[in-house]
């Protein structure tokens, strides 16, 4: 209404001007005629004024009117990689989420010893797609599908009540659904954001992953703590009569994080236990191995047999980033109770590994305290058509290690099992990752490891990995 006032008014403007000229160039008259003019003129040209200043009071309320009204967009969009939209108060929102990552392994399996061919492969590492977003303001939701490998595989999905804490927490949510248990930084580290292509062996070998649970996740710039308890993990639900089990918490300190220095310190621990399979009526007794060289298509050089049924982990975690410069490490432990009837043994478990790298363009990890994880980091001179950007340049190098071969002799002589293959990887990694852009990478890396103990002591196992990724 207020719209097709100002258009009116805005004709009678123009028809008062037309006039107002019309008059101006008449044919000349008497004075008594010219008088009679000026006056007509004065007339209109005080209406216009009038009419002016009426277009500019309905000008001004139309702009500070409600939105309100079945004719209003309640719509707002912000580009997050994609795009993400939400009503004008907040109130719901929704982003549609994914990654593609495409690799290539070539890998020297040194088959003199382990009697496997090398491997020459492309693959699609996470082809995901998934959409999150927030419903009446606290309640969050996201879910999440890979369709990598020979099977769709459900990775996060979840719903959550957020924001139920102090103003002084920048998160407080309670979740449930299938989401990480909280366990290690390089695991709960986005795979997005990992600085090499496959997280480090002991996350692979003691099954840091996701399942079905609940849990609260507290923290703000410093701090972050976080708990939970989980069953089964996404489609495995109809496997056992009783679920595996899991109880984990997870405790980080920031000392120090700002825009040039972050100081990290974590821990956490983890009890499981195994669960009661379906189709055999036992228990469904856990294993632990891991991929030579730490890439996906190599096989697995050291492995256990199922041996236990339920373990308990710890973690340590340290990180350093000062500017361009990272160091990071931790060191786990876990100890498996194995059945009287499968060995009379209990043996320890441990993985660790420190790493360091350096942003040759000065780019500086994004650390987010209050969930004690790496984030996105910020390109400054992104690539794309025109820019004239480099991208963000970072060399990385790690030592990676995993000892499974505690007890590996004894195991054996038990007489049920056979651990075989229980021994020890020694990995090292340089790397070398080109970050396009926010959005996107392309990461090389050459590894080897080096086998000690089992049936495959004194294997070399070599490896050059390429990736190319996005997500948004």
């Amino acid at each position: 209404m207020i719209g097709g006032l100002i258009r009116d008014r805005g004709r009678f403007l123009l028809a008062g001007a037309s006039v107002i000229a019309v008059l101006a160039v008449s044919a000349p008259a008497s004075a008594q005629d010219n008088a009679a003019i000026q006056a007509q003129i004065k007339a209109l040209q005080d209406q216009i004024n009038t009419l002016q200043r009426q277009v500019q009071q309905a000008q001004t309320a139309a702009a500070s009117a409600p939105k309100s009204g079945s004719g209003d967009l309640d719509l707002k969009v912000k580009w997050k990689g994609a795009p993400e939209f939400s009503s004008l108060d907040g109130k719901f929102k929704m982003k549609v989420r994914g990654r593609l990552m495409v690799d290539y392994n070539g890998i020297n399996q040194d088959r003199r010893i382990t009697g496997e061919e090398d491997v020459h492969a492309v693959e699609l590492r996470r082809a995901r797609l998934g959409v999150e977003g927030v419903v009446f303001y606290n309640w969050v939701y996201k879910f999440e599908v890979d369709f990598a490998g020979d099977a769709s595989e459900i990775k996060d999905a979840y719903v959550g009540y957020v924001g139920w804490g102090p103003e002084s927490w920048e998160t407080s949510e309670i979740l449930v659904g299938n989401f990480k248990v909280p366990n290690s930084l390089e695991e709960l580290t986005s795979s997005r954001f990992i600085t090499f292509m496959e997280r480090a062996a002991f996350t692979d070998a003691f099954v840091l992953d996701r399942q079905i649970g609940t849990g609260v996740n507290v923290g703000a710039n410093h701090w972050s703590v976080r708990g939970g308890w989980f069953g089964a993990e996404a489609g495995t639900q109809e496997t056992f009569f009783q679920d595996a089990t899991a109880a984990a918490i997870r405790g980080t300190l920031a000392p120090i994080n700002n825009d040039t220095m972050v100081t990290h310190l974590g821990a956490s621990y983890r009890h499981r236990n195994a669960g009661t399979s379906r189709d055999t009526g036992f228990v469904d007794l856990f294993d632990y191995r891991t991929r030579g060289a730490d890439l996906h298509l190599a096989d697995r050089f050291i492995d256990t047999p199922f041996i236990g049924d339920r373990d308990e982990l710890f973690v340590l975690e340290g990180a350093l980033v000062w500017k361009s410069l990272s160091f990071q490490g931790e060191y786990a432990q876990l100890k498996v109770d194995i059945p009287a009837t499968v060995a009379n043994v209990s043996p320890t478990y441990d993985g660790y590994y420190i790493d360091a790298s350096w942003f040759i363009t000065g780019e500086m990890r994004n650390y987010e305290g209050d969930v004690g994880e790496f984030g996105r980091t910020k390109v400054k001179n992104p690539v794309y058509g025109g820019s004239g950007g480099w991208g963000a340049w970072q060399l990385a190098g790690r030592y990676d290690v995993l000892d499974l071969g505690d007890k590996a002799a004894a195991i054996t002589a038990f007489g049920v099992v056979n651990c075989a293959e229980c021994g020890e990887q020694k990995t090292w990694i340089v790397a070398l990752n080109w970050w396009l852009t926010d959005y996107t990478a392309l990461k090389f890396q050459y590894s080897e490891s080096e086998i000690k103990g089992g049936v495959n002591n004194g294997a070399e196992i070599k490896g050059f990995g390429a990736r190319a990724q996005v997500d948004w």
